[in-house]
């Protein structure tokens, strides 16, 4: 049964989160289906080469993560925000937290670029969403 947040920083908790969420799931979503469906870089210009010393030699797997993960994981988390269920402020915060770590493994596997700045911006939105995260967990404990 999902509870109501009276408090009106809780429904600002409620609609950053939710905001943040389905940003993040967009492109997700997208990115993580162009690197399913073009696991070779026939989609995005990812060189293959970029993998040499990971444990995967073409983009299929970490696009099928990157979907379900990233993709359809903040989708949900996005719903529980919308219905202010007692688990969004925790499911905020782990969506936020999938982020830094997945960009945490890219940057070690793959190292860090500016060019697209992808990687820059959702370092920002990862902590973004972990900071909204912790502090609506905070706010929902007292």
């Amino acid at each position: 049964m999902a509870s109501t947040f009276p408090r009106s920083s809780d429904r600002r908790f409620a609609t950053t989160a939710l905001s943040l969420e389905v940003l993040l799931s967009v492109g997700a979503l997208a990115g993580g289906a162009a690197l399913v469906l073009g696991p070779r870089g026939e989609i995005l210009p990812l060189p293959v080469s970029a993998l040499a010393g990971s444990p995967f030699d073409s983009y299929l797997l970490p696009g099928v993560v990157l979907f379900a993960v990233l993709g359809v994981g903040p989708l949900v988390a996005a719903y529980l925000a919308r219905r202010r269920h007692p688990l969004a402020p925790t499911a905020a915060l782990a969506v936020g937290l999938a982020l830094l770590v997945w960009l945490a493994v890219e940057i070690a596997v793959i190292g860090f670029s500016m060019t697209p700045p992808l990687q820059p911006v959702y370092l920002l939105l990862g902590a973004a969403i972990t900071l909204v995260g912790l502090a609506w967990v905070r706010r929902a404990q007292v």
